[in-house]
């Protein structure tokens, strides 16, 4: 039934949000630049990687070493209007028909992490990562590592089907609200350095 929700919701809103998703693809194209689509590789379910797009929300510019400059350098206000809007994580869309990720799960992070997981943590990665999720709806970026590993654990072992339509209603009212999208005034969640929960 999840997997069922997943595509008949992905296929809906790409047909309904195709307006949309054109206009702010023009708009990324207009105010920074080409590539439109950020693509990055993440760990999926059992960690195996896939290929997440998102719509860019950052400036390419780098220093005179040649490497890229601290996000906040490259972030606009276009693009931190994106971030605040949701709207840069529509084109993950394609990736739930897919089969990448699901609506609801926990949010896919970098492959780096992987080997900094404890056992408990990695326990996040036995369901498909989602577009949203119970840590997104509970705090999202606002929250520390620990905190969001419980949560991702706690869904994998509590998860249903209506809790996942709860989450996606809870998302459209955080989305609305703009909840939680910076970590104590930051652009981003700072790097996890491994942790030390060793929970079974």
């Amino acid at each position: 039934m999840k997997r069922l929700l997943d595509c008949v919701v992905a296929v809906v809103a790409l047909m309904l949000l195709s307006p949309l998703l054109a206009v702010v693809a023009l708009l990324v194209r207009y105010k920074l630049g080409s590539p439109v689509l950020f693509r990055q590789t993440r760990p999926g379910r059992h960690g195996r990687p896939f290929e997440m797009i998102k719509f860019r929300t950052m400036l390419d510019a780098y220093d005179a070493d040649g490497d890229p400059l601290p996000n906040e350098a490259r972030m606009t206000p276009f693009g931190k209007w994106l971030r605040a809007s949701s709207l840069d994580e529509l084109p993950e869309l394609w990736n739930v028909l897919v089969g990448n990720m699901s609506l609801v799960g926990p949010r896919p992070l970098l492959m780096e992490y992987l080997p900094l997981y404890s056992p408990y943590q990695a326990r996040r990665h036995e369901v498909r990562p989602g577009v949203t999720g119970w840590a997104q709806v509970n705090g999202r970026n606002a929250l520390s590592w620990e905190e969001k590993f419980e949560l991702d654990v706690w869904y994998v072992d509590n998860r249903t089907l209506w809790l996942d339509l709860k989450i996606l209603v809870l998302t459209i009212k955080k989305v609305v609200v703009r909840d939680g999208i910076a970590h104590e005034g930051n652009v981003a969640m700072p790097r996890f350095r491994g942790g030390h929960h060793d929970r079974s």
